[in-house]
């Protein structure tokens, strides 16, 4: 074994798969022999710009040669402009909607901060937070505890306490939980992402807030994966006409940058003062310089329209894909339910003829390819993955 293939000096904390990639570009992954693979996980819903974007990158590279970070001890010159461009778009993009922005480092701290700020704003004696099962809102201890798999939390046992999980979808459990346990706040994704990409139907989210609205308890929405156009609008709350409280936001942020940001309408951001919260890192001018250009490429391209249509471009074309009983999602966060529990081999075979796709559940593939994908690069995933479901058999 050579001396970079050995991950002897790695924690076992991932079992990753051949091959090793060296080299992106758009959609497309290139590995250290030179072959191309298409990327329709891309990085878990990171990368919506795709691999290397030229504006994104010249960013980072003129930032990287200038300053990267000073910590927050003083003032940013990118930060107050990054964070009313995140106000207007938790606005829907035309509208300031009044809100005010944490930076931090990953999805998971910024839903810490939102956990946080949620407890801070409630006060003493009401410090639950109601989430939903099958849902996922990070590895941080609070967070892990948050999340709505409960086997994700025996190996780490005792996990903070303060968080009632009901089924995702429904009201009336909500409504229970509310009226039972002292909660300050509902945290639930409008559309799970890791629990299957499960979509509630079309006027919970309305109806939970109503919820919240008559228990005083503030709504917490967590767009780490679903935010930034990849369901067809900038946060996925918005095609319900909803005003969460809190919006967590991270992987398309910075389109491959670790970064993430909790926004929180003013009033409620005010519940934190100096030294309540905070990140070293968190806000550098590295990281937001590339937001910057992520967020500024991602309204020049239109991307929220951009993934409308080739997510139904891409739902069509799977559903006719034999062994698919349903596809659910919507834009460019889309699940394939297979008929048998296939997915974990098919996801080995699409790798194998050049094609990463996620098996998000044993019966389902999950995509998530950059937003700027093509019409052509979508017919060629879906014609490998044609192949590898005739091979499985699904």
């Amino acid at each position: 074994m050579s001396a970079d293939q050995d991950r002897s000096a790695l924690m076992a904390t991932y079992a990753p798969a051949e091959p090793v990639f060296v080299r992106g570009s758009g959609t497309e992954l290139f590995d250290e022999e030179g072959r191309r693979y298409l990327d329709f996980i891309g990085g878990l819903a990171v990368v919506s710009l795709g691999h290397a974007h030229p504006v994104v990158a010249a960013a980072i590279a003129e930032q990287a040669g200038t300053l990267n970070h000073v910590s927050n001890l003083y003032r940013n010159a990118l930060a107050p402009e990054v964070a009313r461009t995140i106000d207007r778009l938790v606005g829907g993009g035309e509208r300031q909607a009044g809100g005010q922005v944490f930076f931090c480092n990953s999805g998971a701290e910024a839903n810490e901060c939102a956990i946080k700020l949620a407890r801070r704003w409630a006060g003493a004696g009401r410090h639950a937070v109601v989430a939903t099962l099958g849902s996922f809102h990070g590895r941080t201890l609070a967070t892990l505890a948050a999340t709505g798999q409960p086997e994700k939390h025996a190996p780490f046992a005792p996990v903070p306490e303060g968080f009632t999980h009901v089924p995702f979808g429904d009201l009336g459990a909500i409504a229970d939980a509310l009226g039972s346990v002292p909660a300050g706040a509902v945290l639930l994704e409008p559309i799970q992402g890791e629990g299957g990409v499960n979509v509630p139907s079309s006027d919970y989210l309305a109806k939970v807030r109503e919820l919240c609205d008559e228990h005083a308890a503030l709504l917490i929405v967590d767009e780490i994966q679903t935010g930034l156009g990849r369901t067809g609008h900038w946060f996925a709350f918005q095609a319900q006409g909803l005003e969460p409280d809190i919006v967590t936001m991270a992987k398309a942020l910075g389109n491959g940058m670790p970064v993430g940001a909790c926004w929180a309408r003013a009033e409620v951001a005010a519940a934190f003062g100096p030294g309540d919260h905070g990140s070293t890192f968190g806000g550098q001018p590295l990281a937001l310089s590339a937001v910057r250009a992520t967020l500024s490429v991602m309204e020049e391209e239109r991307v929220c329209a951009r993934a409308e249509r080739a997510g139904a471009r891409l739902a069509e074309g799977l559903a006719r894909l034999p062994g698919v009983l349903e596809v659910r999602g919507a834009g460019l966060l889309l699940a394939a339910r297979l008929a048998g529990e296939d997915a974990k081999e098919a996801s080995a075979r699409a790798l194998a003829s050049g094609l990463l796709v996620n098996a998000v559940r044993p019966d389902s593939l999950r995509f998530a390819p950059p937003l700027l994908v093509s019409d052509q690069e979508i017919d060629e995933a879906l014609g490998i993955l044609s192949g590898v479901l005739e091979e499985v058999g699904a």
